[in-house]
């Protein structure tokens, strides 16, 4: 399976299991575009098509997947700045984007762009049913080379995070630091989401959110290999906290009390 594929395949595995999307395929001179919509208002929050590359202006003699989605027109050109976004192909360029599915993006990036789409094409019953969820509780890890958590909370208790998921205000973020710490240390809980900040000269956004630290815990409490044994073997990215492991967490609020 080429990169193509790849990509193709792991946006509609996110619709599915995001948005409970199933595409839906409308043109029989072309079996492979794969329309994402609401199924309530019907509207389109994304379109997969196969084209030849010189359609949208590349060179390569093989098809490429593309993308569709809506954006906010004011992004549009910030987001056109980024390699593997262009102008929206066949589709009115002052509302919607093109993103190339050949690993020019990562898939992370995508998905937040898919979220975003999603969430502006959406209905207001959609959007206040999402909001009236449970909260729900996520892993997401940190590069301790990267990233000096203590000094970012600063005196605020706040931080801007990456939001490259689902994340809804009032849910909870464990962070989980990885190698050489490879333990969960901080139980934040999301203030607020869709920040979009400008990241470089070129105008390159990115979309975050804003996390309230909530307590620390001792890294020997909750390390990797405990963690193994509550069914999760790795954290390479943003991902909920299964059951056995939410379970144990849930315990520690009685012994590590929030911080004020």
């Amino acid at each position: 399976m080429n990169n193509c594929d790849d990509g193709r395949d792991l946006v509609l595995r996110f619709a599915a299991e995001t948005y409970g999307t199933r595409p839906e395929y409308l043109w029989k001179r072309s079996p492979r575009y794969a329309v994402l919509r609401h199924q309530d208002n019907q509207k389109w929050y994304g379109l997969i098509m196969n084209v030849m590359p010189e359609t949208i202006g590349l060179s390569g003699a093989e098809e490429i997947d593309i993308l569709n989605l809506k954006c906010d027109p004011q992004a549009v050109g910030f987001l056109r700045s980024q390699k593997g976004i262009l102008p929206a192909y066949h589709m009115n360029k002052e509302k919607w984007i093109t993103v190339l599915l050949d690993g020019s993006i990562a898939m992370e990036n995508v998905y937040s762009l898919l979220e975003m789409s999603f969430s502006i094409t959406a209905s207001r019953t959609t959007l206040k049913t999402r909001k009236m969820l449970p909260n729900q509780a996520w892993l997401v890890p940190a590069n301790p080379f990267y990233y000096d958590v203590e000094q970012d909370f600063g005196a605020s208790g706040t931080i801007l995070w990456k939001q490259n998921r689902t994340m809804l205000q009032g849910d909870t973020v464990y962070l989980y630091m990885a190698a050489p710490v490879s333990a969960i240390l901080y139980q934040c809980r999301v203030e607020e989401t869709d920040i979009l900040e400008k990241t470089d000269s070129n105008g390159t956004l990115r979309r975050n959110m804003r996390l309230k630290l909530v307590r620390r815990f001792p890294k020997e409490l909750m390390p990797l290999s405990r963690m193994k044994k509550l069914g999760v073997s790795a954290v390479r990215s943003a991902r909920h906290v299964p059951p056995e492991l939410k379970e144990e967490l849930d315990k520690l609020d009685g012994e590590y009390p929030e911080k004020h």
